[in-house]
């Protein structure tokens, strides 16, 4: 199993990787507005080894410009942008092939850009999900290292929960008459707890009191 870079090192691949392949689709999406390539051609002409009409270099642009403004926000960001501009390279490598040689092939693909939007699809998925969705991340992955920071919190509410609920059962078997020791002692605890902090906010009340009054905290 390939073993994920831990922290900045896995932002930075998850970042170049989008840089990389939004600078690509810049490129080819200019390259066909400099060929002044007609909008809605059934039949584009070849632009690096793939046909392309305006309409697709116009997409190829905004595409682009998204992967690379994913990278400059940071390698989270990168990371969930490619994967959803993946699985779109799939979904229209899937559409296109059942569109080709109609009248709605609006984006003027041929064979060669199917494979290449599956291909690039696959790639973009790889990219975005490296290091973030698998189950066996190292414990210096940030990834994991949030999942299990949200898991710890949650466990803690649970426990308060269940706290309060063993505290609830104790206070109603010593109104009954038949706590045991333990729930007698836990219902004593929180009494001495209450009491401790009815004094502290009685002292407390009493020390704001003489600053009011006074203008100067006095020690009795």
């Amino acid at each position: 199993m390939l073993q994920s870079p831990p922290g900045g090192r896995l932002d930075l691949v998850h970042r170049i990787g989008a840089a990389v392949l939004g600078a690509g689709l810049c490129l080819f999406g200019i390259l066909g507005f400099v060929d002044r390539l007609k909008f809605l051609a059934l039949h584009g002409k070849v632009v690096l080894g793939l046909a392309s009409n305006g309409l697709l270099s116009t997409i190829s642009v905004v595409v682009g410009v998204v992967l690379i403004g994913a990278a400059l926000r940071g390698g989270r960001v990168s990371s969930t942008i490619t994967v959803v501009v993946g699985l779109l390279f799939l979904l229209s490598g899937i559409v296109n092939l059942a569109v080709l040689d109609t009248k709605f092939n609006l984006l003027a693909f041929r064979l060669s850009n199917v494979v290449f939007s599956v291909i690039a699809g696959m790639l973009l998925l790889f990219l975005g999900a490296y290091g973030r969705f698998s189950g066996g991340l190292s414990a210096d992955n940030p990834y994991y290292q949030r999942r299990h920071h949200e898991d710890a919190d949650s466990w803690k509410d649970h426990d308060h929960d269940d706290e309060d609920d063993r505290l609830l059962t104790a206070e109603l078997a010593v109104a009954a008459g038949h706590a045991t020791p333990q729930q007698e002692l836990l219902v004593h605890e929180d009494a001495q707890r209450r009491v401790n902090e009815a004094h502290r906010r009685a002292w407390e009340l009493y020390e704001s009191r003489l600053i009011s009054d006074n203008g100067v905290k006095r020690i009795p």
